[in-house]
């Protein structure tokens, strides 16, 4: 067994995204363009109702006073020089010689210095934002944030104007984005939702509760259609009392919502509301928006469309920046032996063949060390085992006779129909060399079968393993006991429906996830439980075992998936981040990273050595069921409720391709042993083959490396579709292709 290295748990610390300041020239202390720091809208108008002062003094003055303090705090003498002469002040307007000269400098407000001192503090801290260097000046306001506590979540509601005018303010955004130019309406509609919504739930907090329903029936029909599940969510609270305990709100509060917009709209949008001196949106974008600004040419609906439908908005392009190493691990060195029985069938041309498994360079792990992959000795893994190097062997031999797969060459299916199940199959996994089934069910058994001749047999009881001769040849095969052999072995130990199943790469275990919160570990040579894995406090609805062994991960209810060892009881990392369930997870091919689905419709990718999340990728309108990388480990792809398989370039971080056909949810995704072809299965009753070769060759890779990382999709879906195979009423939850890729399916027969 390997160690790791750190002890049993290092929970990831999730990445921040409460305090990320709002994208504009806030974010930048040196400020070297004056005017990227003119007054936000709902700056001046809070800090103007509060003090008496104000009424006589110019707003803009005060505003231009506070940043100029702000800079001038940390140290940025240039930028003060240049921000005061454009904005034409006197030399002393910044000197603190009392309360005096600094009314005067504010142009000879009436009322004290120490009143406009406050005025002008609580300008900075609607200014400046969660700035690195002022940090300390909005902490009051930015504490209460990061406070679980639902209240102190809740609380920032309160702060509300006038609930007559929410539908006049929202009319007025929507009526002014409709007369814009086409190329910006796009980007700028992607305000309306999440606007609407906390709009909505402001009304709602301050117990307005007909003008909240009269504003929800206006707008909702407004809204994108891919936001419906959420939209009827938010229909149920019509009260204050309704919001304390939904996780829906509580997740869109406290995460900032992602736009990404172009520099042009955005400027479009900020002039508009500053001359209409709009506050109460301008409040919402700032406290609860996160707008990803770009330079460059607007995104059109359709690439909007494409990236969006989350909970919580896009991506912030910085999430998807870190390096990845998404190369393979170079292959131990193990010798074919030539004294083999196949060799007599194979005459000949069995030695040529041997060699073909190395030439293979989309399909087997590559034996030359990959200029992306992780060094070896990255994460620890297991040493192989003798009966290790035997599989190994009987893999290389098998891929020699594998079938290569294309457009003019697709794969024989075999399909697996549960029968008799009534609805009870909930997962299904096969071996790697495809010998075993095993299910999960509804009734909380997990059921292994054979599906070749060779029947499954258990080890013999200790008093006859004692009898046997430990040092004949073949031992592995006495230990067993033929009493024992039958087509099928039923395991009991679960207290709820098992949701996800997953062999072990050797065939010694399986793993098995369920509602009851645990996970379970079971031998395969005495078909019993060997440990219940405690940790997740919710059902856990998936687990998958690493490509190496050893290592597994799983996923559940309570929005976090976690990684685990099978020699310790307590998880070794946690990753945490994701809005909702965590619904499917799967191992990258190098086992140093994890990809996790969930039902905030995003997946994510971890590094399993430092626990950080290095991807996240956006763009499915539903919860997410398969994932599948390809085994060059380059591409991922990704089904989900919505029906759609989208496809992702890890090492850019983006998307690079759609596939419309299937009409249902999609269970399944598997690439082929060398790649070509990407097989789907769907709750449609239908098996899709789709050219993964196509889709990935036709990609420019100019496209990939824009400043933006925008790329226009091609609506190729037809071309890309090989086959769509029908079954006769059986939705399809699992797929695997053989080592002679020979597409196996399964499912339970649904009358």
């Amino acid at each position: 067994m390997a160690a790791v290295q750190g002890g049993s748990c290092d929970p990831e610390i999730k990445t921040d995204i409460k305090t990320e300041p709002l994208g504009d020239g806030f974010t930048n202390s040196n400020a070297n363009d004056g005017r990227m720091l003119s007054t936000p809208p709902g700056s001046s108008a809070p800090a103007a109702s509060n003090s008496k002062p104000a009424a006589g003094a110019s707003e803009d003055q005060q505003t231009l006073l506070a940043v100029l303090q702000f800079l001038k705090r940390n140290k940025l003498t240039e930028s003060v020089e240049i921000l005061r002469r454009e904005a034409g002040l006197p030399e002393d307007s910044l000197d603190p010689k009392g309360p005096d000269s600094s009314g005067a400098g504010c142009g000879g407000a009436a009322g004290s210095g120490d009143a406009e001192a406050a005025d002008a503090s609580s300008l900075l801290s609607r200014v400046t934002g969660p700035s690195p260097a002022g940090a300390q000046a909005p902490s009051k306001a930015a504490g209460g944030e990061d406070q679980p506590d639902v209240n102190v979540v809740l609380s920032a509601y309160s702060q509300q104007g006038d609930p007559a005018l929410y539908d006049v303010y929202y009319s007025g955004l929507k009526k002014f984005i409709e007369t814009v130019l086409d190329c910006h309406r796009a980007e700028l509609s992607q305000v309306f939702y999440p606007l609407f919504v906390h709009m909505y739930l402001e009304l709602v907090y301050n117990n307005h509760e007909s003008e909240a329903k009269a504003f929800f029936e206006k707008f909702s029909g407004d809204q994108e259609c891919y936001y419906e599940e959420d939209l009827r969510i938010l229909s149920g609270l019509t009260k204050k009392e309704h919001m304390r305990g939904n996780e829906t709100l509580l997740d869109f509060r406290t995460s900032k919502f992602v736009l990404r917009i172009s520099r042009d709209s955005y400027q479009l949008l900020k002039r508009h509301l500053q001359e209409r001196q709009n506050n109460q949106i301008w409040n919402i974008i700032q406290e609860h928006l996160y707008i990803d600004i770009f330079d460059g040419m607007p995104r059109s609906k359709s690439q909007i469309d494409a990236m969006s439908g989350s909970l919580a908005g896009e991506a912030k392009r910085e999430a998807n920046k870190a390096k990845v190493y998404y190369g393979l691990l170079k292959e131990p060195e193990i010798e074919l032996p030539l004294d083999d029985e196949d060799e007599e069938a194979e005459n000949e041309e069995g030695k040529p063949k041997k060699k073909k498994p190395k030439k293979d360079s989309m399909g087997s792990k590559s034996k030359k060390q990959d200029p992306n992959a992780p060094s070896q000795s990255r994460i620890p893994l297991p040493e192989l085992k003798d009966s290790d190097k035997l599989d190994k062997i009987m893999y290389m031999k098998e891929a020699t006779k594998r079938i290569r797969l294309g457009p003019d060459n697709l794969p024989s299916i075999c399909f697996y129909t549960f029968l008799n199940v009534y609805q009870g199959l909930t997962a299904v996994d096969f071996t790697d060399d495809s010998s075993m089934i095993a299910g999960g069910f509804a009734d909380s058994t997990v059921r292994v079968w054979s599906v070749t001749p060779k029947k499954l047999r258990k080890v013999k009881s200790a008093a006859d393993l004692n009898l046997i001769d430990k040092e004949s040849d073949d031992v592995l095969e006495r230990i067993m006991d033929d009493k024992t052999a039958s087509e099928s072995k039923i395991m009991c130990g679960h207290s709820g429906p098992v949701y996800g199943v997953s062999f072990s790469p050797d065939r010694n275990y399986l793993l098995s996830s369920s509602e009851d919160s645990t996970v379970r570990l079971w031998s395969l040579l005495t078909f019993t439980c060997l440990v219940g894995y405690k940790g997740h406090n919710y059902p856990v609805w998936d687990t998958q075992f690493s490509p190496y062994g050893y290592y597994f991960v799983s996923g559940g209810h309570d929005r976090v998936a976690r990684l685990w060892a099978t020699d310790h009881y307590q998880p070794l990392r946690i990753f945490s981040g994701h809005l909702a369930d965590v619904t499917y997870t799967r191992f990258h091919p190098n086992s140093n990273y994890v990809a996790t689905g969930s039902s905030d419709r995003t997946i994510r990718l971890w590094d399993v050595l430092t626990g950080n999340c290095v991807r996240i990728f956006t763009g499915h309108k539903g919860p997410i069921h398969a994932l599948a990388f390809s085994p060059n480990g380059k591409f991922l792809a990704s089904g989900a409720t919505d029906g759609r398989v989208l496809l992702w370039d890890i090492g850019h971080g983006l998307m690079v391709g759609e596939l419309k056909g299937h009409t249902d949810s999609i269970y399944s995704l598997k690439f082929s042993r060398d790649g070509e072809i990407l097989a789907s299965g769907s709750m449609d009753n239908t098996v899709r083959l789709w050219d993964a070769t196509k889709a990935f060759d036709d990609l420019e890779t100019d496209d990939l490396t824009a400043a933006t990382g925008h790329i226009h999709l091609q609506d190729n879906s037809q071309d890309l579709l090989l086959g769509t195979y029908m079954t006769k009423s059986t939705p399809v939850i699992h797929l695997h292709f053989t080592r002679r890729n020979l597409l196996l399916a399964a499912g339970a027969y649904n009358p």
